[in-house]
């Protein structure tokens, strides 16, 4: 059995700063502070680096890609609509800490984000944001698109509900109560935007990827 690689967590934002050697660690100053700034490193020297720096440099910037699809398959699915927002969630465990986020596709400047929360799950943190995002549009009655790379956010927003398996207790009290504001927002508003799924295999990571991965 390959022993699993250790990891080295550089936190610019927290109840702490600083480098933890341990998710434990790094996890008990991110718990409860908003706006928490983390990423996690491969080797001790890269997260001080990382530390010394600016966090907008490490997180949500895009990696170099090269998409494995043809020609012909590229081409058929065409370049990003630019008028458009596009919103993504982040989760450490399934449950874990999760956040999410908005940005405007082509600039990627930050529209919104939440979080991070104590405890939530990838797909209530998609769906949240695309909530967050619709909602944002029709208040400042943009004509834009918004992207999303989950499925399963889209299925949900269609059926109106968050369609979770996640149970509710004191840690995740507060993900819950913006749970059922989404679902009622979907249920009293109306809405002209056009949800689109972000096609990842043709243009890499959609820009509000929290580059942690």
């Amino acid at each position: 059995m390959s022993k699993k690689k250790r990891k080295y967590y550089t936190v610019w934002k927290g109840h702490r700063t600083g480098i933890f050697e341990s998710w434990k660690d790094c996890k008990a100053q991110i718990d409860n502070y908003e706006g928490a700034q983390y990423k996690s490193f491969e080797t001790f020297e890269a997260a001080k680096k990382a530390y010394n720096g600016s966090y907008k440099d490490y997180v949500g910037k895009a990696k170099k890609f090269s998409s494995s699809l043809s020609t012909e398959q590229l081409k058929k699915i065409g370049t990003p609509n630019y008028n458009s927002i596009s919103v993504d969630a982040a989760s450490s465990g399934n449950p874990g800490i999760m956040e999410y986020r908005g940005v405007d596709t082509k600039s990627k400047k930050q529209l919104f984000i939440q979080g991070p929360f104590e405890e939530g799950t990838n797909n209530i943190g998609e769906f949240l944001a695309l909530v967050h995002g619709l909602a944002f549009l029709k208040k400042n009655n943009s004509d834009r698109i918004i992207y999303t790379d989950s499925r399963t956010a889209i299925s949900w927003i269609k059926k109106k509900t968050c369609n979770t398996k996640l149970e509710r207790n004191e840690k995740n009290k507060a993900v819950f109560q913006l749970v059922d504001r989404a679902v009622a927002w979907l249920k009293a508003n109306t809405y002209k935007t056009t949800i689109v799924k972000w096609e990842t295999k043709a243009w890499g990571e959609i820009p509000a990827d929290f580059g942690r991965k």
